[in-house]
């Protein structure tokens, strides 16, 4: 089958063929029909300093995977062939402590697909059953592809109470546009996001969820808020950059007794305001992955009562033109990034 695989320990990627895996007992093998480009995939294709650490050529990498259960292996019953499903990407031990207490997200023993084990930028891919979810309503695939970053925006987006309240989310990439939705959806009143790309800013405003949407290089907060109306901060903030300038302004801008949620990965250590933090008496939560299942069911749920997400994307691909659709998302001038393997 045709893969896109990280063959070297050196920049780039390369499309080979590789040999059609097979399901083992507990697993599916899925027939790819779509997969979502994530900052992970640019981080591999780069080969950068956390590449290098976190895997080791050759791999078929990608995570974001939406396809068909092609085949079943032994003693699996929870899905039938032909079932369109997208996967969780991380595959859990099942014996530790958090596994056993219901909160697999939390598991010390978490293998990825795509970094860990070969992935889903290819015709086909096997995984764990249990790490199917399965989509018994009509569906896009393009958006069963988005299941896994959707998760990462609804596991933030939920993680404080909204209804009513005043949300400012730093970073308007595709994650965090998709919370902006949520909260939006959920009830917040005001939503406040903030960039740098006008590109971004200018799709998270056609995306209808935002109140404001706000160039950070050129515009403060402070007169987005007085506008606004908002004399004491924001209630709940959602940091999805990374960026130590995004973080230091979401503390000084939370009202006291604020809740954030940090899900973007910085490039080194970000030195915070503990005495801001403190006094204020603010809650900071860290965001790793979606809750299992718990998060899936809350994005089913959202797609069926009507929650549109499929704007986020901007550009599809075949995945042959892997390389341009790579440095088209590497740009940041865009949304999401679908490439397209059911012609495969």
């Amino acid at each position: 089958m045709k893969a896109l695989v990280k063959a070297e320990a050196a920049p780039g990627l390369w499309l080979r063929d590789v040999p059609e895996p097979t399901a083992g007992p507990g697993e599916v093998l899925i027939k790819v029909l779509r997969t979502g480009i994530c900052g992970t995939d640019l981080h591999i294709r780069a080969w950068d300093a956390w590449a290098q650490g976190a895997l080791e050529p050759p791999v078929v990498i990608g995570h974001e995977i939406a396809g068909l259960v092609e085949t079943l292996g032994r003693g699996v019953d929870t899905v039938d062939v032909g079932d369109l499903v997208s996967v969780e990407g991380h595959l859990v031990c099942g014996r530790c402590r958090s596994c056993l207490g219901g909160v697999r997200q939390l598991c010390l023993n978490t293998v990825s697909v795509g970094v860990d084990r070969d992935g889903g930028f290819a015709e086909y891919v096997v995984v764990p059953a249990t790490n199917v979810w399965r989509h018994p309503q009509p569906i896009d695939p393009e958006v069963a592809a988005l299941f896994d970053p959707f998760g990462n925006a609804v596991h933030s987006a939920l993680s404080f109470r909204v209804l009513g309240e005043d949300v400012l989310i730093t970073g308007a990439g595709p994650i965090g546009i998709m919370a902006a939705s949520v909260v939006r959806h959920a009830g917040a009143r005001h939503v406040v996001i903030t960039d740098i790309s006008t590109e971004r800013l200018a799709l998270a405003t056609k995306m209808g969820a935002v109140t404001r949407a706000v160039d950070v290089s050129t515009t403060s907060l402070d007169p987005v808020m007085a506008e606004l109306g908002m004399v004491e901060g924001f209630d709940v903030g959602l940091e999805m950059s990374g960026a130590p300038a995004a973080l230091h302004t979401m503390i000084q801008t939370m009202a006291h007794g604020g809740e954030m949620a940090l899900l973007g990965l910085p490039s080194g250590e970000i030195p915070f305001d503990w005495d801001r933090v403190i006094h204020s008496m603010l809650t900071i939560k860290g965001i790793f992955g979606r809750e299992m299942f718990e998060t899936w069911y809350a994005m089913s749920v959202l797609i069926n009562a009507g929650l549109d997400i499929k704007p986020v994307i901007t550009h599809r691909f075949p995945y042959t033109e892997f390389e341009e659709a790579f440095d088209i998302a590497a740009s940041g001038h865009c949304g999401k990034v679908i490439l397209d393997w059911s012609g495969a």
